[in-house]
């Protein structure tokens, strides 16, 4: 039997399949689909210390190969979660991972310090494209990445992921500083910003003009960018990106990524994520392959 346990600082996982924030709620209604704790771990919706509303309609665009979004990191706030739907997720066997964005440097240490205990994790989205303040802008300087890496490690105990922007020009050097100031890991790629007019209307197909593109159409980049990342730094890289089915996450793990995260593949397949759980223990047994450890980064630029 393969064995697919892997390791981030302390936490371990039962395997390297996680899902992407904002793709699978909170699990609740996932876990009605199918049994979540097949999962390595579930990461939340994005959790803002104040309620959001997120940005105007229309939110989501089909494109060619992939999709368009711009939620806005619409949700209820810290208090919500902690209140209503933390004690639901709870109930969940399976790690649980909180994505926290800041409107500042300093919401990021109070998000984390509140829910410091209360997790398995966190996971700092710094690379959000579809908000005004913070998110991506905080992710595209290396300076500001560096001191909200340290502001979380000060304020909290647990594993942390830091989510990297792929809208920079050197993404390793963002990576190298979450590293240097005390992250367990990062996450790339988020989604790369994009848009889509309506010829007929002259006007973009977004209400906000513009929004994050995921999907198939961005593997390629996102792959890229995982292995230019497995080469820079000691910490573990989670892949994602356009991953649809197990094929794909083999790329990621032969790439460098220690874990993968799953997301739009779950609008076109709710299965999607325990398929490539299956799929990732199959392909370990027929290849004889007893951890996934043997392929990691096994392509990789000498």
């Amino acid at each position: 039997m393969a064995n697919l346990e892997v390791q981030i600082g302390s936490l371990r996982f039962k395997n390297p399949v996680l899902t992407a924030s904002g793709t699978f709620g909170n699990g609740q209604i996932m876990n009605e689909i199918f049994d979540v704790s097949v999962l390595g771990g579930i990461i939340t919706k994005s959790i803002t210390l104040k309620p959001k509303e997120g940005n105007p309609a229309p939110r989501i665009v089909e494109t060619s190969c992939g999709m368009l979004n711009s939620i806005g990191l619409e949700n209820a706030g810290l208090d919500n979660f902690l209140n209503n739907i933390l004690p639901k997720i709870q109930l969940l066997r399976t790690n649980k991972i909180a994505s926290i964005a800041g409107a500042s440097e300093e919401e990021y240490g109070m998000l984390a310090e509140k829910l410091d205990g209360k997790v398995n994790g966190l996971e700092i989205n710094i690379s959000c494209p579809n908000v005004k303040r913070g998110g991506m802008s905080f992710g595209q300087d290396v300076d500001s990445v560096a001191r909200i890496t340290k502001i979380v490690r000060r304020k909290t105990s647990l594993p942390f992921i830091v989510k990297l922007t792929p809208n920079v020009t050197h993404i390793e050097d963002i990576a190298k500083a979450c590293e240097e100031n005390g992250a367990d890991a990062v996450s790339l790629v988020n989604t790369y910003k994009g848009m889509a007019i309506d010829v007929r209307q002259r006007i973009s197909k977004l209400g906000s003009f513009s929004g994050g593109l995921s999907g198939p159409a961005i593997k390629p980049l996102a792959l890229y960018a995982v292995s230019q990342v497995y080469s820079k730094v000691n910490i573990p890289v989670i892949g994602c990106g356009g991953i649809m089915n197990v094929v794909d996450a083999l790329e990621f793990i032969m790439a460098g990524a220690t874990l993968i995260e799953v997301g739009s593949a779950t609008f076109r397949e709710p299965m999607a994520a325990p398929k490539i759980v299956e799929g990732l223990k199959l392909y370990c047994e027929k290849e004889k392959i007893g951890i996934l450890e043997k392929i990691r980064g096994i392509v990789n630029e000498d």
